[in-house]
């Protein structure tokens, strides 16, 4: 099968979604040996994109590649540009496969290649999915089926080493979520009973997808074969449970209880019947077959309907949410025009930010838009005393409203919600639910035609009501400052404000932009207009860590007793979570996090997070990351306080701070490939560390918690594990040098330095004063991390840490060579190199050779230094050390440039980049792009320079680096001509941190 079709007869066309093969026209290719064929692979799998012969190398023999593998490499690029392009002419440039730096790309259009056109028939299906109706769905599904055609078997099959590995995985990963997309479609477009079969067959090849047991499930029972169903789930369960120790997820559970109840909205929806738009009100009388038998039937119950105008007063002092004000109009059309159907608005937020406030205000702005009245409940969903107004209750007190005799109401609930929704048809009425529960509550309480705005509140999200009846979600956050700052004018007047700013903007962060705080403290300065509001924000600092200056005097306006309101409706596991929430010393949190926290398998603690974030009591701020508002933390603080005891915190936090340190040591292998590993305890029980399976996920990580993870290291001092407050800096070197966060660096290896001092701890001092070192180093305060060194060197000897001592001489070499003490870091350096030679450590060796060749080069001793490098590049590259290497390429690069060898600098420096950037060395790659500038500059590019310089600026800028100042001065000299030939590191009293300490 030829899975492209050309544009010319003559035209190459390549297919990897199955063998690896090429065609000229009609003419299939003979692309060589298996290891040629990965060669093309890679570049195909690159789309345009340069690929590097190290890459290369590795794609094809992996970590044991031969002695000649860069020679045998070109040799199959020219046998594949031979096989390519027959025709062309010696010294032709190739059109298909040509060089790119320090490698080589594929130039071919999209249409040449099966795994693009498969790529880009996804995402066009993905977009007609998107589009409304039934057209869209049927042409997304029929591009679907049209993308799977490009697939002839196992991508990349027969193809050898690890690149051919993990894309075949890929590939097959995103066939298979392709696959589970048309079935999909083509079971919402009725065809279940043609897909059963195909789903029977994957789900035994597949069995622990648990989309396709769900597809196959939905399809049986369509079909009706609701026995047969219910059995696939059995299936599922049990290969699940025994392959894995889970039970099935959300999902697929909540498909089984449906099945099981013979739920009719399981079924294929016909396309909706056209509504009569004017229903006689007389039809309501058949609906009262339950009601009082001496009533008159031919009486209608809406004859007398009256017009209610029920709701609340708005607030005079109403301020701010203008944002939210013009969300919500948006959902209703002209005023001219007539809604084609009802509105539902859901207003979700947590206690006392302001719900029902907004609700009631944007009620009255727009009543007059509904002529036949305003119905307002509170249906006390999260009332103190626990009186839940109940559906049945708030329907009676409507029809009341609506003017039905008592005696002609129904008896059961749905024959008066039928009741109540005929009175309704053909009405405009606006209807307030306030304070709901959940959706259960809320639905019988829907009208059921157009022209209805329906407004509910909640303090949790409703997400029943927004998938199943298209409600509009508006989820209330804290007032931004501006907002809060004019409430608190409506409230106490401008003169107050404008004469004690400071107190003003201290009032409005205590409170949290939360308005219910602001309006409780607000009212006290009201009442108190003797009190100036530097005094009443003085209350606040001294009841900090507690609510009690937010206790209004009345249940509706303290504070805390709001909040207990939603913290009582919780199910005692989620109110566990909540309040050992506030153990956590970070801005934010994870869900792995959480669990540690908690000691609960993630699965569980998912299913609580999502729990609270309902019911308002956490924010979900980013995908799978919490956050709880400030003055929740302080109501989560005092309830653990006074339901956990003192042992059980402690564990909490024991679990919570070696989650941070096992899964911060998991990011070690990839950001301090070969470095000594950091010795850690056991975990504790409940305790579940993540993995990384690559670079990318593990400074990623890193990245994400950065903040979290220095705080835990102050937190893990003063809670007396000072253990883990040295191991969590030590286990983070790596991480805080490639991204350059020097002050973080700092703080936690100090914090950890002094809580192992205070320990006694004499190990833990070793490595705190190691990595104290460190940081002042990259921090330019030689004299201060010599000294560290010094004791660290002197500590590690009187505890016969060989290699230890190894580190502090290799780092001491390192700082003197950085302070332009040369003499001192060749001295350094070379005892270094005899001991970790001695020792068999290649990871300090490299560093060693490298630190060597940088003060030769320095000394103007270019012969050694180049020496020195190669054979640096050499130990490095054999442990895979891509880190390091490219700090070695960027002094190799110097040294070209000093030797007036710019092609060679160039070369060199380009390869440095391409290291940094491959494991994320954002300070190296700085460091290097100001290099490369000074070459470019000169040699004359001054465009080139000027880009490499913008480029070297922007990321010392992004880390707040002291190099920024540098590098815009060089900047400057260019743009005003001012500008003097530089030699990178020629002056050794200027010269730039660019090796790190070991």
């Amino acid at each position: 099968m030829h899975p492209v079709s050309a544009t010319h007869e003559d035209s190459v066309r390549f297919a990897v979604l199955g063998p690896v093969r090429a065609w000229h026209g009609e003419r299939e290719l003979d692309l060589g040996s298996p290891q040629q064929r990965v060669v093309l692979a890679a570049l195909l799998l690159r789309h345009g994109r340069p690929v590097t012969v190290g890459e290369l190398v590795d794609a094809v023999w992996g970590e044991e590649p031969p002695a000649a593998a860069v020679s045998v490499l070109r040799t199959y690029v020219s046998r594949l540009r031979k096989v390519l392009e027959p025709g062309r002419e010696a010294g032709e440039s190739p059109q298909v496969i040509v060089s790119a730096a320090d490698g080589y790309l594929a130039r071919i259009p999209d249409d040449a290649l099966d795994l693009r056109v498969f790529e880009q028939r996804v995402a066009e299906a993905k977009k007609l999915r998107a589009a409304d109706g039934a057209d869209g769905v049927s042409a997304a599904a029929d591009l679907l089926r049209a993308a799977l055609g490009e697939w002839e078997g196992t991508p990349l099959a027969g193809l050898p080493g690890p690149l051919a590995e993990a894309e075949r995985s890929r590939l097959n990963e995103e066939r298979l979520n392709t696959l589970e997309s048309r079935l999909d479609l083509d079971v919402q477009l009725g065809r279940h009973g043609e897909v059963i079969a195909e789903l029977t067959s994957l789900t035994g090849e597949h069995p622990l997808r648990e989309r396709l047991w769900q597809l196959l499930m939905l399809a049986l029972y369509r079909s009706g074969r609701q026995a047969e169903a219910l059995a696939a789930y059995r299936r599922a369960r049990s290969t699940l449970v025994a392959e894995l120790g889970i039970e099935p997820g959300t999902q697929l559970r909540e498909l089984h209880d449906r099945i099981l109840a013979a739920d009719a909205a399981l079924d294929l929806q016909p396309s909706p019947p056209v509504r009569d738009p004017s229903p006689p009100l007389e039809d309501a009388s058949l609906l009262l077959e339950d009601a009082d038998p001496s009533a008159d039937p031919a009486v209608s119950p809406g004859a007398n309907a009256a017009r209610p105008a029920q709701l609340p007063a708005d607030l005079s002092t109403f301020s701010g949410r203008r944002a939210e004000l013009d969300h919500t109009r948006a959902l209703l059309p002209d005023e001219a025009e007539h809604p084609a159907t009802m509105v539902i608005s859901v207003i979700c937020g947590m206690a006392g930010i302001g719900k029902t406030t907004l609700a009631v205000h944007w009620a009255h702005q727009v009543a007059h838009r509904f002529p036949d009245g305003q119905l307002y409940v509170n249906l006390r969903g999260f009332d103190p005393t626990g009186s839940v107004v109940s559906p049945g209750d708030a329907i009676r007190s409507f029809l009341d409203a609506l003017g039905v005799p008592p005696q002609r109401i129904p008896a059961s609930l749905d024959a008066q919600a039928a009741l109540y929704r005929s009175l309704l048809a053909d009405r405009r009425v606006l209807i307030l639910l306030d304070n709901a529960r959940d959706t259960d509550q809320v639905r019988p309480l829907l009208p059921g035609s157009p022209g209805c705005l329906v407004i509910v509140t909640s303090r949790n999200q409703l997400t029943g009501l927004i998938a199943n009846d298209g409600a509009h979600p508006l989820t209330l956050n804290p007032m931004t400052r501006t907002e809060a700052h004019s409430f608190l004018v409506r409230r106490l007047g401008a003169g107050r404000l404008v004469a004690e700013p400071q107190a003003v903007d201290e009032i409005i962060a205590r409170c949290g932009r939360l308005p219910l705080a602001l309006a409780v403290v607000a009212a006290r300065a009201a009442t108190h207009p003797a009190f100036t509001l530097s005094a009443v924000a003085q209350e606040l600092r001294d009841s900090q860590g507690s609510l009690d200056a937010f206790a209004g005097g009345e249940l509706a306006t303290d504070v805390r007793a709001v909040f207990s309101w939603s913290y009582e409706a919780l199910s005692t596991p989620a109110a566990r979570l909540f309040h050992l929430l506030s153990l956590h010393s970070g801005p934010d949190i994870s869900a792995p996090a959480a669990a540690a926290l908690a000691g609960l398998p993630l699965r569980e603690a998912h299913a609580l997070l999502a729990e609270l974030t309902h019911a308002y009591l956490l924010t979900e701020h980013s995908p799978g990351r919490y956050a709880l508002h400030d003055l929740l933390r302080v109501y989560a603080a005092e309830r653990v306080a006074t339901e956990e005891t003192p042992q059980e915190q402690d564990r909490a936090v024991e679990r919570l701070l070696s989650w941070y340190l096992h899964t911060a040591d998991a990011t070690y292998p990839f950001l301090a490939p070969q470095r000594r590993r950091v010795p850690l305890g056991p975990l504790p029980p409940g305790c579940r560390p993540l993995a990384f399976a690559t670079h990318d996920q593990a400074l990623g990580w890193c990245e994400t918690e950065r903040v979290n993870l220095v705080n835990a290291v102050h937190q893990a001092a003063i809670r007396g594990r000072p253990d883990i407050a040295w191991r969590l800096p030590a286990v983070l070197w790596g991480f805080f040098y490639l991204r350059s966060h020097l002050h973080d660096w700092l703080y936690a290896a100090r914090t950890g330095l002094t809580a192992s001092h205070g320990a006694s701890d004499r190990r833990g001092v070793a490595w705190g004063l190691g990595d104290m070192a460190a940081a002042l180093t990259h921090m330019r305060q030689f004299d201060k991390a010599i000294g560290h060194l010094r004791q660290a060197m002197a500590l590690c000897r009187e505890l016969g840490d060989t290699y230890g001592r190894a580190q502090a001489l290799s780092n001491l070499g390192n700082t003197y060579l950085h302070a332009g003490r040369l003499d001192k870091a060749v001295e350094y350096s070379r005892r270094a190199l005899a001991v970790d030679r001695a020792l068999g450590n290649a990871w300090g060796e490299g560093i060693d050779l490298a630190s060597l060749g940088d003060a030769y080069q320095r000394l103007g001793r270019f012969e050694e230094a180049i020496e020195c490098l190669e054979q640096a590049l050499t130990v490095l590259r054999a442990i895979g050390n891509r880190w390091f290497g490219g700090v070695t390429l960027d002094i190799l690069g110097t040294v070209h440039h000093r030797l007036h060898n710019a092609d060679a600098a160039i070369r060199y420096y380009h390869q440095a980049l391409e290291a940094h950037r491959d494991v994320g060395n954002r300070w190296g790659e700085g460091h290097t792009l100001g290099h490369l500038g000074d070459v470019y500059q000169a040699v004359g590019a001054q465009e080139a320079a000027h880009t490499s310089w913008r480029q070297a600026l922007a990321i010392f800028q992004e880390f707040g680096h002291p190099d920024a100042r540098e590098i815009r001065e060089r900047l400057h000299s260019l743009d005003t001509g001012t500008f003097r030939i530089r030699i990178s590191r020629g002056d050794n009293s200027s010269a730039p941190v660019v090796i790190p300490n070991r």
